[in-house]
């Protein structure tokens, strides 16, 4: 074996590494510097390149809500040097913020080709972790797990110690990413147009009832002040768009709502008649503003318990307007921001607020949450659980007292960026919720989900729709059915005047005698809209001071299609002679045995007794004509008679209180049909003395 002398080892060693650094210099050093020596025949163009920099560099230090501005000047200078690494790195910077992967791609990657250590030397060392990022957005998965893992390799050790978990979360979610993509829901997602969304941040939509109208919060250009935040975006304003012959119109922001600060969507009731509002200038807290005249009213702040948070920003009203979930900064969360709830006492003041718990709440955020008509249904958005990236929605269910673990809603819903504010329309069939997608127009934009229920072969005359929605024929993966509710709507008139009336609305579950909701009509014009999930007996009644109460029955089978009910109701004013026909009260077959769903029918006859003690009543039971004359006769009787029994024993007094029975003698629809016939079955009451 041949031995090196020492001398000649150390040669050898010297003459291998200088190699080494000049094959270094020679393959990394070219980045190209805007200097004279560097451009030495081209002085005007090389001065008016470096104010092009430094005008960018200004918008640059001045934040992200100016980086399109930065963008135009350094786009200027890349014409004229397109081998600045510096430059590249800044223009792939701003892409990225400015959610354009495709050029942050492009200019990220060759920031790093021209010079690796580019971002070495700055505040933060992110070039590589920006161009992850970018990867990550752009669906290249794997390249994104490769440029985490360099980044995380480059850290010393105390970055490593604060980014590692992080770091580790960015490429699990990678890992989660490709198992949704190569399984997408049975879904579209249509960004709702320019005509909705702007070249700035467009997100928070909320929808009413009849979904012809959105509401949402956007940071453009023309906000009331056109103030700008520390980042430069502008200041935050409430806008409003309208469905108007098969279109959205141009969104405005002249409500009252609005001021100079941060005004913002935060939720809505589910009959429109609420509005949430987060403000900024009222401390980062929550306000309400009523529907009044077909108006929201100068919003007032909510009850110190609900803002007790250094921020409090989304909210969501149970059906029954009992129960608040929001989202708040506090210190008893697990991290970020968290959802709490608050219920109503007997007073109707909200009680202090509970965190949800650690099965929804994460270290990380947790924001836009929506609860279903149902309240059993919890929507959200979170950069925790099992995220592609960025915000993600998730839904979980109420089962046996507790919250289920949340299940991701899958792509193409969610992206490896930010998805969140989801909200439910009243029908069930679409979504809307704000996202950042190649499609987008910048920043945030507003999205329509259509879900398509159960996988089945699709009915499409042409196959160019089919392929405008890049969606397979036969979906691979079907999706849960979802719910069709049932949406009722109408309006409330004087019977004789025909006056609109804002009236008060109560929603029971007859089978569980439960109050669902209690809300009015509007006092404009009347309307009133109800979304109704099936499975349930619903008993609705319409009621106003000074009139008889109306009632109606709906009930709505599991298997039940989505569809509308018009259904305008005439109320009668409380005089001698005025006829109702009570709706909701319930006998067992061929008996006079009134059934439990009857009990809230029955005491708001007497409640109106009770608030009325100079008024007197006859009780009357009608039938069809199946079964004998003397046969219907006598159970009509019985039928009333079992009514009046009810008011008595409740401490009615019985000298205010006659019954009748009719048989079959006043029908009020043909008894050739099964409808008809169930209509002539029906109790009644008329107002005999007032």
């Amino acid at each position: 074996m041949s031995v090196i002398p020492p001398i000649a080892m150390l040669m050898k060693t010297y003459i291998l590494t200088t190699c080494a650094l000049l094959f270094t210099v020679s393959l990394f050093a070219q980045s190209v510097e805007f200097t004279k020596y560097n451009f030495p025949n081209n002085k005007q163009e090389l001065s008016d390149a470096l104010s092009h920099v430094k005008a960018g560099d200004k918008f640059y230090d001045d934040g992200p809500g100016v980086y399109r501005l930065a963008i135009e000047e350094y786009t200027k200078a890349y014409s004229f040097n397109p081998n600045n690494a510096l430059l590249n790195y800044k223009l792939g910077r701003c892409y990225s913020i400015d959610n354009d992967k495709t050029n942050a791609i492009k200019y990220l990657e060759k920031a790093l080709e021209l010079d690796p250590r580019i971002s070495l030397d700055m505040e933060y060392n992110d070039a590589n972790l920006l161009l992850a990022k970018a990867y990550h957005r752009d669906y290249q998965f794997d390249k994104a797990i490769e440029k985490y893992k360099e980044h995380k390799n480059g850290l010393n050790p105390e970055q490593l110690a604060l980014e590692a978990e992080q770091l580790d979360k960015y490429i699990q979610e990678c890992d989660f990413a490709k198992e949704l993509v190569a399984k997408p829901e049975r879904v579209f997602v249509d960004n709702m147009g320019q005509s909705v969304n702007s070249a700035f941040p467009d997100y928070k939509p909320l929808v009413v009832p009849e979904e012809n109208m959105i509401m949402f919060t956007s940071a453009r250009e023309n906000t009331t002040g056109r103030k700008r935040a520390d980042d430069s975006y502008y200041f935050e304003d409430i806008y409003v768009t309208y469905y108007d012959d098969g279109h959205w119109t141009t969104p405005e922001n002249s409500y009252d709502i609005n001021s100079t600060n941060h005004d913002a969507t935060a939720g809505i009731a589910s009959d429109g008649s609420i509005l949430y509002i987060y403000k900024s200038a009222g401390g980062n807290s929550l306000f309400e503003s009523m529907l009044v005249d077909n108006m929201y009213v100068l919003p007032t702040k909510l009850d110190h318990v609900i803002n007790d948070g250094l921020k409090q920003s989304s909210a969501s009203l149970s059906f029954d307007k009992t129960t608040l979930y929001f989202t708040s900064l506090r210190e008893d969360g697990y991290g970020g921001m968290d959802i709490y709830v608050s219920k109503k006492d007997a007073k109707d003041r909200w009680q202090r607020p509970i965190n949800i718990g650690a099965t929804i709440n994460t270290p990380f955020d947790e924001e836009g949450v929506y609860i279903s008509t149902d309240s059993k249904t919890l929507y959200f958005s979170s950069k925790g659980h099992n995220s592609m990236g960025g915000f993600d929605i998730f839904k979980s269910e109420y089962v046996d007292g507790r919250w289920t673990n949340p299940v991701n809603l899958g792509y193409p819903i969610n992206t490896p960026d930010d998805d969140v504010f989801f909200t439910m329309a009243g029908s069930g069939q679409r979504g809307y919720y704000s996202s950042k997608k190649k499609d987008g127009y910048g920043g945030q934009d507003l999205y329509m989900i259509t879900f398509l229920g159960s996988s089945k072969p699709l009915a499409f005359n042409s196959e160019e729709v089919i392929f405008a929605y890049n969606l397979p024929r036969f979906a691979p993966q079907p999706a849960p059915p979802i719910e069709q509710n049932t949406i009722l709507e109408g309006v409330i008139l004087d019977e004789v005047s025909l006056t609109p009336i804002q009236a008060t609305i109560e929603i029971m579950d007859n089978s569980k005698n439960e109050l669902l909701a209690s809300f009015e009509s509007n006092s404009s014009n009347g309307a009133y809209l109800i979304s109704l999930k099936p499975g349930k007996n619903y008993g609705i009644t319409v009621s106003k001071s000074e009139y008889l109460f109306h009632s109606e029955n709906f009930n709505i089978p599991d298997n039940a299609e989505a569809r509308k009910i018009k259904k305008d109701i005439l109320l009668k004013r409380l005089e001698v002679g005025t006829k109702i026909i009570l709706n909701n009260i319930f006998f067992d077959f061929n008996k006079a045995t009134l059934t439990d769903e009857s009990i809230a029918e029955l005491d708001r006859v007497y409640k109106l007794l009770e608030d009325t003690p100079t008024l007197k009543i006859e009780m009357s039971g009608h039938t069809d004509n199946i079964g004998s004359a003397s046969y219907n006769q006598k159970l009509s009787e019985e039928r009333a008679k079992a009514v009046v029994d009810y008011l008595v024993r409740k401490g009615i007094s019985a000298d205010r209180l006659t019954y009748k029975g009719y048989g079959m003698t006043q029908p009020v629809a043909s008894n050739d049909t099964e409808d008809g016939r169930q209509q002539n079955r029906r109790t009644e009451f008329k107002v005999v003395e007032k």
